[in-house]
């Protein structure tokens, strides 16, 4: 049976109380009627008390309703429609992915986000509810960013990478923080929030100081504006918290754009003289960017994939050119050599893959770019929801282009523009390896040689018996002979001196002349790494003598015979027929002292750096081991080391060993600094003979 409602139990009390009165009206008992009159009436007011606050209970159930309705549109509203998301889930993606994909991919297009997705369908962390961590900074546009990556570019060139090189130029506002994916749009809605506030009050010029220490070389923010910035920060926080329920810590520290973080103490010096050609008190429109990263891979090294890679096993990664490969330098025990295992960030992957189809890339080139705030006070309300507008169309806005402080970019390079010279040792020598008998190794006197033979002037053949042989030699006039004491590079060489031309096109560096030693090593090391520099067909090769190798340490009585410039160039170097050297070749004397050949060698340099005394980049000059001392230290105006001392320097030099030196217009002289690329280190390979694997041999 159903309950009874306590409207319907009184209704009927009250029938059965209005029958027992008029029962009572029969009998007129007037007792009874009075007792009976008054318990209908309380009743009656019990029924009336149970309607008003039943009536009562359902105004403020529908108030409460209404309340919460109108928290929950706020947030709603907050988030904005799901333009973005609605395509996605059409297509059939699932909630939790469809939002992953848009914060991997900056909310930008829904477009972007069904790429990721659809390169992500392999991705074994897919479904995990793993969040993405973003942070909030200050960075400058305009001139002073020109500056800043101007500065960049060169103190990496001059005194290596440091710790600042991993990221752009910015002021930090908050550490990173995460955020669920759902509430990636309360973010953009703080940020907005924050900017609006403090907008007006926002400095024109943000002042920067140049503060240097021995580790540490950055502008700090002071007064009134670190304050003004501050309070943005701080803005954005409570935001934050108020809207996407997020902790975030605003930036404690004194506020700070960083130069150069970590670098080598003797870089001190070159550094501070770049960091004061920067002129960060010219106005900037400075932008509040929000960046987001992957939260796994923080630690992790970043590789960035050169070329393409298909896979030979199931357990090999994937690669196209321009990948990200995140590696973790702890789980690298299981790979074999000259492979590694990481994460790919384009597809979500892991697997093996050929570390020298990789280079090494920046952490920050994987972060992803979310929304920016501009502060200007000359763009007017109107103007700047056009830009709002802009920004929710395509992703982020377009800020007014700031027109390029021409003054400040002459002195920026006016101070980078200096004249340097690099000392290149050459490549491995054939002889190097296979001893001073080597020509007898690769020479006959018959026919029977390989068909790949070429037939040279004088007596015997050429024939490659080891692969670190070179393919075949220049045709020289006197013949084969005079390659003994004159020897090629090995085909291992060649390769060595290829890779430094590719390191120095990567670097940047600017070569506008070559000088060489008159040896065939030294023109051919200059030849390849001019071909790597696309330089090979613009600059011609200029032999100079005046830096050949010490004759002391040359065999026989009498001074190698060298190829002459038309041999040279028959044999295709691009050589300079018009160069006149500051010694020619028939002034080399064999065995020379030590004196007489420190001194030839600072003669010629001191020639090779006043030829064109205007011109501004690096003169490159390739030679032997002895050159990096003997071509470096009249230019830094040191007297000669001890002749032992230099010689037990000059053994510890390696192939395509540099040494890299500058000019200081300022206080003139020159300066030692770091080369521009790093050494190259290789281990030994014994010969192998396979008939010893022939039983009884």
């Amino acid at each position: 049976m159903a309950p009874q409602h306590p409207a319907e139990s009184i209704l009927k009390t009250n029938i059965s109380c209005k029958q027992d009165i008029s029962f009572c009206q029969r009998d007129q008992n007037g007792l009874e009627v009075f007792l009976h009159t008054l318990s209908l009436a309380c009743v009656c007011l019990s029924l009336w008390l149970y309607l008003f606050i039943s009536v009562h209970r359902q105004e403020e159930m529908a108030a409460g309703e209404t309340q919460l309705y109108a928290k929950v549109s706020n947030k709603l509203k907050v988030r904005g429609p799901s333009l973005l998301l609605e395509p996605l889930l059409g297509m059939g993606f699932p909630v939790h992915t469809a939002l992953k994909a848009l914060a991997a991919t900056g909310r930008k297009t829904a477009e972007e986000a069904s790429d990721w997705l659809r390169c992500h369908r392999n991705d074994p962390s897919l479904d995990d509810p793993i969040p993405q961590e973003y942070a909030l900074f200050l960075c400058p546009t305009g001139s002073l960013l020109e500056q800043l990556q101007e500065f960049w570019r060169e103190s990496k060139r001059q005194c290596t990478k440091n710790r600042a090189h991993e990221i752009f130029p910015h002021i930090t506002l908050c550490d990173f923080f995460t955020c669920e994916d759902h509430k990636v749009e309360c973010l953009y809605e703080a940020l907005k929030r924050a900017g609006d506030r403090i907008r007006g009050s926002f400095p024109l010029v943000v002042p920067l100081a140049l503060h240097s220490s021995i580790s540490y070389l950055g502008f700090f923010v002071n007064d009134s504006p670190a304050d003004v910035i501050r309070e943005f920060a701080t803005t954005f926080a409570m935001e934050v918290a108020v809207l996407a329920d997020c902790t975030v810590k605003p930036c404690a520290k004194q506020l700070h754009l960083t130069l150069a973080h970590k670098f080598y103490p003797h870089h001190q010096r070159t550094l501070e003289q770049l960091a004061r050609a920067i002129h960060p008190g010219h106005s900037c429109q400075w932008t509040a960017v929000l960046y987001s990263r992957d939260m796994r891979f923080v630690h992790y090294q970043t590789l960035r994939a050169l070329f393409q890679y298909k896979p030979q096993n199931e357990d090999e990664l994937t690669l196209s050119p321009g990948d990200y490969i995140f590696v973790d330098p702890t789980q690298q025990e299981e790979t074999s050599e000259g492979w590694v295992i990481g994460t790919s960030q384009r597809t979500g992957c892991r697997g093996f893959l050929p570390e020298n189809y990789t280079e090494q890339a920046n952490e920050s080139d994987t972060w992803v770019k979310h929304r920016t705030y501009t502060f200007s006070l000359a763009m007017d309300l109107a103007s700047r929801k056009d830009g709002e507008a802009s920004s929710r169309r395509n992703g982020e806005p377009h800020p007014p282009q700031t027109p390029r402080d021409v003054s400040s970019i002459q002195a920026l390079q006016a101070t980078i523009a200096r004249k340097s010279v690099l000392v290149v040792r050459h490549g491995e020598r054939v002889d190097q390896i296979f001893g001073k008998s080597w020509l007898q190794q690769c020479s006959t006197p018959d026919d029977k040689a390989s068909t790949r033979t070429k037939d040279l002037r004088g007596t015997g053949k050429y024939y490659r018996p080891d692969l670190n042989f070179p393919c075949s030699l220049p045709r020289r006039s006197s013949g084969i002979k005079d390659f003994e004491n004159d020897p090629p590079l090995s085909s291992c060489g060649i390769f060595q001196s290829r890779m430094a031309g590719e390191a120095l096109l990567d670097s940047g560096i600017r070569i506008t002349s070559v000088f060489t030693s008159p040896a065939l090593r030294c023109v051919q090391t200059a030849k390849h790494i001019l071909e790597e520099l696309k330089l090979e067909k613009t600059i011609k090769i200029r032999v100079e003598p005046g830096i050949f190798e010490w004759t002391k340490w040359e065999s026989g009585k009498t001074t190698p015979t060298l190829m002459t410039l038309d041999e040279l160039q028959e044999a295709g170097f691009n050589v300079s027929m018009d160069y006149r050297p500051a010694f020619p070749l028939a002034s080399l004397m064999p065995a020379e002292s030590y004196d007489e050949y420190v001194n030839r060698c600072a003669v010629s340099v001191g020639w090779i750096t006043s030829i064109r005394p205007r011109d501004v980049g690096v003169i490159l000059i390739v030679g032997h081991g002895s050159a990096l001392d003997s071509c470096t230290r009249p230019l830094l105006g040191l007297p000669p080391r001890d002749s032992g001392d230099f010689a037990q320097l000059v053994r510890k030099i390696p192939s395509l060993g540099m040494c890299f030196c500058e000019e200081n217009k300022e206080e003139g002289k020159w300066e030692l600094v770091s080369p521009p690329v790093k050494t190259l280190t290789h281990g030994s390979n014994s010969a192998f003979n396979w008939r010893n694997w022939i039983p009884g041999s």
